[in-house]
């Protein structure tokens, strides 16, 4: 999934544009903010933006309390 997704981990904001590429473990979640693809929509493309929010709380369980 592509976008723009800023973690903070020790201190240092990291950006990443790839959800794939954002590590196992960081401090805190500060931007999801997904590309959505220009509509009209396939149904896979529904499927897929149906799941941002899943994909943020995945993401907000890696966090380190």
């Amino acid at each position: 999934m592509r976008g723009v997704f800023v973690i903070k981990d020790k201190g240092e904001l990291l950006e990443f544009s790839d959800y794939d590429d954002i590590p196992k473990s960081f401090d805190n979640v500060i931007r999801f903010e997904p590309t959505s693809p220009e509509p009209p929509h396939t149904e896979e493309e529904h499927e897929e933006m149906e799941n941002y929010n899943d994909k943020l709380k995945e993401l907000m369980k890696r966090e380190k309390n």
